[in-house]
């Protein structure tokens, strides 16, 4: 199965799939009604891709007018076809690609003030619950423009127990569940609490 930039200035671009079974590249259908859900709010955006794979979401969103796309991922092969993709499509000087673990990224707190965090981690592993209570305790990624996105299988899904993030929309399409979160809005008395 290929792989392909749906929209914007690099679209009909064929990408490089990663060598191996290692990731799970993101349907075109579900990544063209992910970018319908953000709209126009991806222009001018700082994006992180967390668990990156092939890089397809972050360089959809950097072909849609983002300004600046951050690939993290910890397998090489991921980090190297990133990198080919990129080429490809054009967008290195817009792109910082991290070879790390997603937790220690997350761990080291925020070199950008981002507007998306994409979450797509390997299934069944709850490394997206993982990922989440990480950005929940660490109130440095949180600033009221923040989304982050959840890609999962539906098998997956359970309660979340967050305290500063909230779940405000899911979609399903097939096997893939896509959560919307947002940080809570909150009140002058919780601010001074904290």
């Amino acid at each position: 199965m290929g792989i392909r930039v749906i929209a914007g200035t690099a679209k009909g671009r064929q990408l490089k799939l990663v060598p191996g079974d290692t990731t799970r590249p993101i349907m075109d259908r579900v990544k063209e009604s992910l970018f319908n859900i953000i709209g126009r709010d991806i222009i001018d955006a700082q994006f992180l891709d967390l668990f990156a794979g092939t890089g397809s979401v972050g360089i959809e969103a950097l072909s849609r007018g983002a300004a600046h796309a951050t690939f993290v991922d910890l397998e090489k092969r991921a980090i190297q076809t990133v990198k080919e993709n990129l080429v490809l499509t054009k967008f290195t000087p817009r792109a910082t690609i991290t070879h790390a673990d997603a937790f220690i990224f997350l761990e080291q707190g925020p070199k950008l003030s981002y507007n998306f965090i994409y979450i797509a981690p390997p299934q069944y592993k709850d490394l997206w619950l993982r990922c989440l209570q990480q950005l929940d305790e660490r109130p440095a990624w949180l600033h009221p423009e923040l989304e982050v996105i959840v890609q999962i299988d539906p098998a997956e899904e359970q309660p979340l127990n967050l305290t500063r993030l909230e779940v405000v929309d899911q979609r399903r399409y097939g096997n893939t569940l896509l959560l919307f979160l947002h940080p809570k809005v909150r009140t002058d008395a919780e601010s001074l609490e904290e």
